[in-house]
């Protein structure tokens, strides 16, 4: 039996009062905290009207307690409805359908998540001022933890994975040896092509430029240095005697490698020769020659002919030291800089010089990075003007919005600080690569900000602003982070947990680049949904108060109220709602979208399994910097060089056991070039320098010296020493004298004078090759040569103990596992983020549909980065792991909006979906977008990259969640929360019509869809009012209105 309105009316009463119980309850429980810091009386307003509501009170005779205790509490616009309607219920036939179990559990958890945002709305509102000086001052203490920022530039401690088997081999290598050299390397050609560089003309003029190094001065803090003074120490170096009172002496005990040593490095000599080419070939063998010289040329009899590029070779002795994360040595450095370089700077008219320097790297490196810094300004700005011209509804006048995009960047910059300090704090390291940090804040927070405001606005349609009073806006601002707080916290908090899975990565850089970017989302998140939400209401007042936008003090003249009765879709809403929903919902739109995507997918997984990971070391180089040329001209002149290889033997007593071995190791390490292990023949000093085949030498053609003689050291039938003490005497004799140059190879304990180790030095070929026009490092060939070489070493059981080292092995050792770090990194966070969207929107059909959305995107962007040329290396991985934090932004937004659109048309709820949050996605796209689009005039790099990449992320995720996903959620999505929003009036309802399936025939069917419709168009029964229709389509509910109208 029907109710009589009487009884309907207590009823509703009834509903009311035991809501504003329940809400008041729950107040008091989650918001304690919230009452001690603000310390406001509650009071109830002793007067209620006949229905049970409590009656509207002025803004400044209501507590903070009062707003909490109303009846909008942690309610969206149904959910009251709901409580109106559910007196008379009962009246109507029962056409709502059981909530299954998992729909009821995302029901509870949809009401959780909006109740909580919804009493953070309220008290962020209701006290904007007092919460943004709480911002800044959180912010501002944690910032202060920057003092304690530690930085890290050293490559060796940023890209190269620690505790592995090449670490160690380093760290064994160095206890031994030492670093001693710091290296300068100048390659001198023609300016004519092809020319011979081996006439004395051009001989003479490389003398002059080495007499200017050797000759040439620096001063660091009043000392004055030269590279005789400042040189490693070796014997060997001049090929001539060196007479009494010879001004070659200081030169010739400096280690360098030139064919100049033929002269002594002195002008007057080579003047004075006059047959050069003779003198030339008495430099050693044709190996020996070719490791000094560019492209040489022999006849038929080995005779040297000819030589396009001459090699000069200097070293530094070490001085260097570590201060925070930076390995200094002023001294070296100063010298370098001050005449290495200057000299190699310089105009010479008849060669060209191609130069490297120990400092290049860093000068080349860090100057690009820091160079390109003022694109973060420009980015900002960039992001400024356009959240100025599309934060608002109009760019100047009523509507404008400039100090809300001032307020944003302010909001982003305060989370950067902070989270800054808080990392600083953890002891986490910065890196040149932290640098990009701002440009991934800046894209997530600017997408925040647009769905708050988009927020805002939907809660005020329908409504004028001078209507509003302060109630009314802090209630708004209460629905308005209850609407947008749950989508704001699946980005967030699924952007967060793929970075934290990366924080566990082997490279240091990139967990501390991933650690530092969680603790900066969490700051964003937070800050966004109380720093920005105050600052949002303050601007909401100062429209209403008619001021001027960014001259808040100033006032516009008076505005008609019917000009600004409350937001409007946009122009973009407008769009997606009338002809992108239709095209892309329509069977045809489906049919071609799932199949455009389709073939999009296949592209990215051909892609992907194509991508390779290379040795991009070369990239990070600027292109119009020095050391490009210098490593093109080394793969000219210079194609059969490569890395240096040591192989380490230990102790002393096991090297003498095997000093026949040793002595002829060349013969195990032969015929090795042309497959793994790829090291060079043995046939050069520049490809082999084994310290016991010297000195076998030396033995054999000097073994009855006077020396050894008088030094009581006999030899055995096998021509070395006959006792182990003998041969560590004789071999420090030999490295001493004529053998100088292996003095660095063999260490002795400086209290019992043994021998402790002794290093074989080889080298590799160069591993190159051509990759899209350009000359790469092959990285899959030098994995294959560091993994054979270890083999090949440990498969020496005769010579043990002995370990390899390069200093190349570190690197490659992050090659072998980048690749598999890329794919883990990337698959465990797109497991994490379907896991948090499953939990935050507590739907499983709907948070697979998201993930799987994600998932497509991420392998599409990897068949992009194989076809436009980017591989796998630490700045691509670093940048595809924010691509699953940026691009689940795009499909979160669409599909926790799709959950709270009411109505059994899924076509309609996608289309209600994409008009009410497609506009704050794409205006968050596009800032993103054109913020990081000025990287894409950068020369370095790591910029340029993240720049290709970030468009990537952005154009893919946007087409995923604005033309995929809606598609995805209309055939397979599934029921709304239920506290979903009803069904648009007019468009969305022609849209289902037309979409859905004919009415059937039944009479008794068609009669209960008529019900239904009555009851979803007026539960109660009665007409409705306009104010009553235009509360619920702003947001407000009725009681609200009702209130109003009071």
């Amino acid at each position: 039996m029907v109710q009589t309105a009487p009884e309907s009316d207590a009823a509703n009463a009834d509903g009311k009062t035991a809501t504003v119980e329940k809400a008041s309850e729950a107040a008091d429980d989650d918001f304690d905290t919230f009452l001690e810091l603000i310390n406001s009386p509650t009071e109830e307003d002793p007067q209620q009207e006949e229905n049970g509501s409590v009656q509207s009170t002025t803004h400044s005779d209501k507590s903070f307690q009062d707003y909490l205790n109303s009846p909008t509490k942690g309610q969206t616009n149904d959910q009251t409805t709901s409580n109106n309607e559910s007196a008379s219920v009962s009246a109507t036939p029962e056409i709502e359908k059981k909530r299954s179990g998992c729909e009821a559990v995302g029901d509870k958890v949809d009401r959780s998540i909006s109740g909580f945002f919804y009493n953070i709305g309220i008290f962020c509102s209701f006290r904007p001022k007092t919460t943004i000086a709480i911002s800044l001052g959180i912010a501002i203490l944690c910032a202060m933890g920057m003092t304690q920022l530690t930085t890290e530039n050293r490559p060796e401690k940023l890209w190269v994975p620690q505790n592995t088997q090449a670490e160690a081999e380093q760290n064994q290598f160095l206890s031994y040896f030492p670093p001693n050299s710091r290296f300068q390397n100048v390659i001198a050609s023609a300016k004519e092509p092809n020319a011979n560089m081996l006439t004395k003309d051009h001989l003479v003029d490389v003398m002059k430029m080495h007499e200017s190094i050797e000759l040439g001065e620096s001063v660091y803090e009043n000392e004055k240095s030269t590279f005789t003074g400042l040189c490693t120490k070796a014997g060997g170096t001049c090929a001539q005697p060196i007479e009494p009172g010879d001004d070659d002496d200081d030169i010739c005990d400096c280690l360098a490698l030139s064919v100049l040593k033929m002269w002594n490095y002195d002008l007057a000599k080579l003047e004075a020769d006059t047959d050069v080419m003779a003198t030339l070939n008495n430099y050693g063998s044709r190996e020996d020659l070719e490791g000094v010289l560019g492209l040489p040329v022999f006849d038929s009899t080995n005779q040297l002919v000819s030589a396009e590029a001459i090699s000069v070779s200097y070293f530094l002795k070490d001085q260097s030291t570590v201060e925070n994360g930076n390995t200094l040595d002023p001294v070296n450095e100063a010298w370098e800089e001050d005449v290495f370089l200057k000299t190699v700077q310089g105009d010479f008219a008849d060669m060209n010089l191609a130069y490297l320097s120990s400092r290049s790297f860093n000068d080349e490196f860090g100057g690009e990075i820091s160079g390109d810094l003022v694109y973060v300004q420009i980015s900002y700005l960039v992001a400024f003007l356009f959240l100025g011209a599309t934060l608002g509804t109009k760019i100047c006048g009523r509507g404008s919005r400039w100090a809300m995009s001032m307020s944003t960047l302010v909001l982003i910059i305060l989370a950067t600080v902070a989270g800054f300090g808080i990392a600083s704090l953890a002891g986490l390291l910065y890196g040149p690569v932290h640098s990009i940090l701002p440009f991934v804040l800046l894209g997530i927070g600017l997408d925040d900000a647009f769905v708050i405001a988009n927020a805002f606005d939907r809660e005020r349609e329908g409504v004028s602003r001078e209507s509003e009073d302060d109630e009314a806006i802090v209630k708004r601002g209460g629905r308005a982070l209850a609407r947008a707080g749950a989508s704001i916290t699946v980005t967030s908090l699924t952007d967060l947990v793929a970075f934290a899975i990366s924080s566990t990565s082997a490279l240091p850089a990139l967990a501390s680049f991933c650690a530092f970017a969680s603790i900066n989302i969490f700051f964003l998140w937070a800050l966004a949904a109380t720093f920005f939400t105050s600052t949002m209401v303050i601007d909401e007042k100062r429209q209403r108060a008619n001021r001027k936008d960014m001259l808040c003090c100033l006032t516009r003249k008076n505005v008609p109220a019917e000009e600004d009765t409350g937001s409007k879709e946009g122009p973009i809403s407008i769009y997606f709602r009338k002809y992108h929903a239709p095209k892309i919902l329509s069977k045809q739109g489906k049919l071609g979208v799932i199949a455009c995507f389709a073939a999009l997918f296949g592209f990215g997984v051909y892609g992907m399994i194509n991508l390779p990971v290379e040795d991009s070391a070369r990239n990070f180089i600027p292109q119009d910097s020095y050391i490009n040329t210098y490593s093109q001209s080394a793969d000219k002149y210079f194609p059969t060089s490569g890395t240096s290889l040591y192989i380490t033997f230990e102790s002393g007593t096991n090297i003498y056991d095997n000093r026949e071995a040793l002595a002829n190791l060349d013969t195990r390490v032969s015929g090795l070039s042309n497959k793994p292990p790829y090291i060079a023949e043995p046939n050069s000093d520049s490809a082999y320098q084994n310290m016991m085949a010297g000195m076998k030498s030396f033995l054999a053609s000097d073994g009855t010296n006077a020396i050894l003689e008088s030094m009581d050291i006999t030899l055995g039938e096998d021509g070395w020493p006959a006792t182990y003490p003998g041969f560590v005497q004789t071999v420090q004799m030999y490295t001493r004298g004529p053998g100088a140059k292996y003095a660095t190879s063999t260490p002795f304990n400086d209290n019992t004078g043994d021998l402790e180790a002794y290093y074989v030095k080889l080298e590799y070929v160069r591993l190159t090759k051509e990759f899209r026009g350009e000359t790469i490092d092959d990285a899959s060939r030098q994995i294959d040569a560091m993994d054979a070489t270890r083999e090949m070493v440990e498969g020496w059981n005769d010579l043990q103990p002995a370990f390899t080292y390069s200093d190349k092995f570190l690197a490659i050792e992050g090659f072998k596992i980048i690749g598999n770090e890329l794919y883990r990194n990337v698959g465990l966070a797109i497991l994490c983020v379907g896991v948090i969207v499953l939990i935050t929107v507590a739907n499983f059909r709907a948070a697979l549909l998201i993930t799987l959305n994600v998932a497509f995107c991420i392998v599409e962007i990897l068949g992009f980065m194989y076809a436009l040329g980017i591989v796998i290396d630490s700045v691509s991985v670093i940048n595809v792991v924010l691509a699953v934090g940026l691009s689940i932004d795009y499909s979160a937004h669409v599909g926790h909006c799709f959950m709270v659109k009411g109505g059994d048309s899924k076509d309609a709820r996608a289309t209600e979906a994409l008009a009410d949050i497609g506009a704050s996605v794409l205006n968050g796209a596009l800032s993103t977008f054109l913020a990081v689009a000025v990287l894409l005039f950068s020369t370095s790099y790591v910029f340029k990259t993240l720049a290709i990449q970030f468009a990537l992320t952005v154009g893919l995720g946007v087409i995923h969640g604005l033309v995929l996903l809606p598609v995805l959620l209309s055939l397979f999505g599934p029921e709304p929360f239920a506290s979903a929003e009803p069904p648009h009036k007019a468009e969305s309802i022609e849209m289902a019509k037309n979409n859905a399936p004919e009415e059937s025939s039944d009479p008794e069917v068609a009669a209960k869809d008529s019900a239904k419709d009555s009851f979803e168009e007026n539960p109660n029964g009665e007409p409705k009012s306009e104010k009553t229709e235009g509360a619920e389509s702003s947001g407000i509910p009725p009681e609200t209105a009702e209130d109003k109208d009071a």
